[in-house]
């Protein structure tokens, strides 16, 4: 089994620590030619991952065709919004028959896409090639640590599914198949909006009944934008949605409720966005899945409030002020989705 791993960011370098703990020949597309550099001389990612190092079968380079040629499985790790770039980058090297399995977590700006359509979307019509994704409540801190973990990897196809479970599973990394690659992917995507509203409700100094209404109240209307879009129920109860959601929303090592912390505690989201190294997932999901629910009509009180206070200034003491005024209603009604 011959790997390329796009993006040497965290989930990326920690993946490729995995694969290659596994004995696999793995190819790290690394970005940033210092980064490389670095890299290179101490098998270390400490702009990342400090303290962990990369195992020696694993292959670092900055040539996309070097990390994308005569791959068998080809592992996409950029931020999301990079992945529509990426593909047309690579289109051209990727081999008949490759398995491409995404690992980023959000939407398509413009076109408010999945990310495994815009994958699919970007590849040549004559291309046989199949499209999975890996998400769940994995913090790359603790995956390149071996701390025991639980992810999902759904595919439309079952028998891929199997192919690259079999792949990633090991002693610490237990992996489970899903074919609901739809809930899969938005339930990995729209927990980072929620974490936003449980990190600022954390920076306002609200206490554990918040954040666990917070959490309770986000998996339902989670589930009630999936389901308009055809998930199933079901995954949402899973790893890669409550599961994930309440990672996201309660580990310090959650980017996207940072950025709420530091918005409950008064910063600016221009202010956060210039003190972060890494890149929080959640603030361009927001955007795209507020527009989604205005597409399709579906209610999302907790992503508008998200929404009105990264991108029209609202503060967010009135955002849950709002939120704690909404008319009344009956719980089992609003949890109705069929």
């Amino acid at each position: 089994m011959n790997i390329g791993l796009i993006g040497a960011g965290s989930w990326g370098t920690a993946l490729a620590i995995l694969l290659g703990s596994k004995g696999f020949q793995v190819t790290l597309w690394i970005r940033r030619k210092n980064l490389l550099e670095k890299l290179s001389k101490t098998r270390e990612n400490s702009d990342y991952l400090p303290g962990v190092y990369l195992p020696e079968n694993i292959k670092l380079t900055n040539n996309l065709e070097e990390a994308v040629r005569e791959k068998n499985l080809l592992v996409i790790a950029v931020p999301s919004h990079a992945v529509e770039e990426l593909i047309n980058k690579i289109r051209g090297f990727i081999g008949e028959g490759t398995i491409i399995v995404n690992a980023a977590k959000g939407l398509a700006e413009g076109s408010l896409k999945r990310l495994s359509q815009v994958i699919a979307e970007g590849l040549p019509d004559d291309l046989s090639c199949k499209v999975a994704v890996l998400s769940g409540p994995n913090h790359a801190e603790e995956v390149c640590r071996f701390i025991p973990t639980a992810t999902v990897v759904a595919a439309e196809d079952e028998n891929i599914a199997k192919t690259v479970q079999d792949i990633f599973m090991s002693s610490f990394f237990r992996v489970y198949t899903n074919t609901d690659i739809i809930g899969v992917e938005l339930g990995g995507a729209l927990k980072n909006v929620i974490a936003i509203g449980a990190g600022a409700c954390e920076g306002m100094n609200f206490g554990d009944n918040t954040k666990a209404a917070l959490i309770t109240r986000g998996i339902a209307e989670i589930t009630r934008l999936g389901m308009a879009m055809g998930a199933k129920r079901g995954t949402f109860s899973g790893l890669t949605g409550i599961g994930d959601l309440i990672v996201t929303c309660t580990s310090p090592h959650s980017r996207n409720r940072y950025v709420g912390m530091m918005l409950g505690k008064g910063k600016s989201i221009e202010e956060i966005i210039s003190s972060m190294k890494m890149i929080a997932e959640g603030i361009k999901t927001t955007k795209a899945a507020y527009l989604l629910a205005q597409r399709l009509g579906i209610e999302m009180p907790i992503t508008d409030e998200v929404y009105r206070v990264l991108f029209l200034g609202v503060k967010p003491q009135d955002a849950v002020e709002s939120l704690m005024k909404r008319d009344k209603t009956r719980e089992i009604e609003e949890m109705a989705f069929d």
